[in-house]
């Protein structure tokens, strides 16, 4: 079963952390990562008093899942090849904090009733610091410890250049890393990534509508646009990303490591194939009318 647990499953995924967590780090408490699954789950169903419950397709709650499997998956590949520096368990639980809340910017509060939370496509990174930065300290976070969170959700921005921001500590930029590896290839590697290009391109819509940005500025003028480029972006942007400025960590996803078979690249491959296919597949002629 690829991935190993369903993402549509919140205490599934809660589950399967705190499982790779206790055998990585016996004897360690498991009340942050219950609590902050929880809340967080909680929080996107819209049980928060102040942010209505998430209303977009894409950047859902699912993706959030998908992403923290494939980070746990990739730390517990560098757990076990013991490669310096070590993650320790509270940094452990800082990346897991971090995955977690690095989309919560697009909730909307709810006092805010036009749209969805897409139109913060934007800003959804800035969005999600500032919740970060205002519910950690709640749950017992330093403010060390909460800018480390902060650093590795601003690694998720797609226009940010990790090798040129800045942290305390090296493990900490290895977190970075690992959260920006896993958003884009908990999405990418999903058996559903190729049916849901067209809900992305709503959410960009929507977003380059919100900001009224000019036809001649936006990335994609249409759903079939974004699905004929993806392919290059896998190959040009994300695969180089994956390499240098995300420093390779994606190879931690390797079972065995470090050369048994890496399913999230081979994954995300069968999906450009696909998308690959569909493209080069006409679409069916309608059928003409009967004259009467």
């Amino acid at each position: 079963m690829f991935p190993p647990v369903d993402t549509k499953n919140a205490r599934a995924v809660a589950a399967f952390v705190e499982e790779k967590f206790s055998v990585m780090y016996p004897g360690a408490s498991l009340k942050w990562i219950e609590t902050i699954m929880k809340d967080m789950s909680r929080m996107f169903e819209g049980g928060n008093p102040d942010y209505a419950a998430c209303d977009i397709r894409y950047h859902d709650f699912e993706h959030t899942l998908q992403a923290t499997v494939c980070i746990t998956i990739l730390l517990e590949g560098r757990h076990i090849a013991g490669v310096e520096p070590r993650i320790s368990p509270r940094l452990f639980e800082l990346a897991v904090a971090a995955v977690l809340l690095h989309d919560s910017g697009y909730l909307k509060l709810r006092s805010d009733t036009s749209g969805t939370g897409a139109k913060y496509t934007y800003c959804h990174v800035l969005r999600s610091c500032s919740f970060a930065a205002s519910y950690l300290p709640s749950i017992g976070a330093s403010d060390y410890e909460v800018e480390a969170v902060l650093g590795a959700i601003n690694c998720t921005g797609p226009t940010k250049e990790i090798s040129r921001l800045r942290f305390r500590e090296p493990v900490e930029r290895v977190i970075g890393c690992a959260l920006a590896t896993a958003d884009y290839l908990g999405q990418m590697a999903a058996a559903d990534y190729p049916d849901e290009l067209e809900i992305l391109f709503r959410e960009f819509q929507e977003s380059d509508d919100y900001i009224r940005l000019p036809a001649s500025r936006r990335a994609f003028k249409s759903a079939v646009e974004l699905m004929e480029r993806t392919p290059l972006f896998w190959q040009k942007f994300v695969r180089a990303k994956l390499e240098s400025d995300f420093q390779a960590v994606y190879r931690f996803l390797a079972r065995p490591y470090p050369h048994g078979p890496n399913l999230y690249i081979e994954a995300v491959e069968k999906n450009i194939a696909t998308i690959k296919r569909r493209l080069e597949t006409p679409a069916p002629k309608p059928k003409a009318k009967k004259r009467k």
